[in-house]
């Protein structure tokens, strides 16, 4: 897309948001599933598989020989073993596992990095990223002075730069790849958390008091515009408010309250689903596993044609 096409998507964007739809918008972010099938110990290794690969790499797998599936299986617990020690660690597992399971997120950073890498350098810079998203506007700026306020692009800009700034870790000015994914996508990132319940308060927060009350809460999700009756889930909603978001009861909720309501802590599938390979491949019990401990294990890690569930499977991928 080009950069008149892309202002006038964001612009279509807040127009669409301003006009409030009286539907629940979803604020809140859950772990991703590792995989659908329920986890069912000696009965089938499924869940493992899409765990440990994703679930289309799995079915990749499954049309292997198990020859084939143990090779491709060694060189993926090279890439686990973070520092080359020769062990993988429950850390590293779940670090490989939560990767795996943001992999969408990787695709689609890959899909627009030639859209801001505007000198082909592996890097996109501030100035590349404003100049590809604002440039437009930052030369034609009357062309928007009818902007709605609150998704002005004098507000979206310095927004954007803050987050920039926040996902540049080492303060270079650059984003590498991981970077620049934790910039578009900073739900996934533990480092970018902050950000997320910084830029909700500001979106929520309509008299500036720094917090979310009641009211403020609901008109996030629903407009009262023709002056009826609230719909049923409003009212569970304000009561939601009152009993579950509103912790220390004061009427309105400060960061905290935002960061546990929007960032729940959830069950850990990832770190339950690491201890569970390790428990069952660590042969001499160091709570560590070997290559050639996993490779032992392997069909608990990969299919196979010898293990695989019966799919017809034509789709071709490429090697992790």
């Amino acid at each position: 897309m080009d950069v008149l096409g892309f202002v006038c998507a964001v612009l279509m964007c807040a127009a669409a948001v301003q006009s409030k739809p009286t539907l629940r918008k979803e604020r809140v972010h859950h772990e991703p599933e590792l995989s659908r099938p329920a986890h069912e110990d000696n009965k089938s290794y499924q869940y493992d598989h899409e765990a440990f690969l994703g679930k289309e790499e799995a079915r990749t797998f499954d049309q292997l020989t198990p020859e084939e599936s143990k090779d491709r299986l060694g060189k993926i617990v090279e890439r686990i073993d973070g520092d080359a020690d020769g062990y993988i660690t429950t850390a590293e597992l779940k670090a490989w596992i939560k990767r795996v399971q943001k992999r969408y997120v990787y695709e689609n950073v890959a899909k627009v990095w030639t859209d801001y890498d505007l000198n082909k350098d592996n890097k996109i810079s501030w100035d590349e990223y404003k100049q590809a998203t604002y440039g437009y506007y930052l030369a034609n700026p009357e062309e928007f002075e009818d902007a709605t306020d609150q998704f002005s692009f004098k507000k979206m800009l310095p927004r954007d730069e803050r987050r920039f700034k926040t996902a540049d870790l080492n303060g270079d000015q650059a984003a590498d790849r991981e970077e620049f994914t934790s910039f578009l996508h900073p739900e996934e990132f533990e480092h970018m958390k902050d950000i997320v319940v910084l830029e909700t308060l500001e979106d929520i927060d309509r008299n500036g008091d720094g917090h979310v009350d009641e009211d403020e809460y609901i008109a996030d999700m629903f407009a009262h515009e023709d002056g009826g009756p609230e719909p049923d889930w409003v009212k569970t909603e304000r009561e939601q408010f009152s009993d579950f978001r509103d912790l220390n009861k004061d009427g309105k909720m400060d960061t905290d309250e935002i960061r546990h309501w929007i960032m729940p802590q959830d069950y850990d599938h990832a770190q339950a689903e690491a201890r569970h390979l390790v428990y069952e491949s660590d042969q001499d019990k160091d709570q560590m596993l070997t290559k050639e401990e996993i490779l032992e294990n392997w069909n608990m890690f990969v299919g196979s044609q010898a293990t695989n569930y019966g799919e017809d499977l034509t789709k071709n991928h490429d090697e992790l």
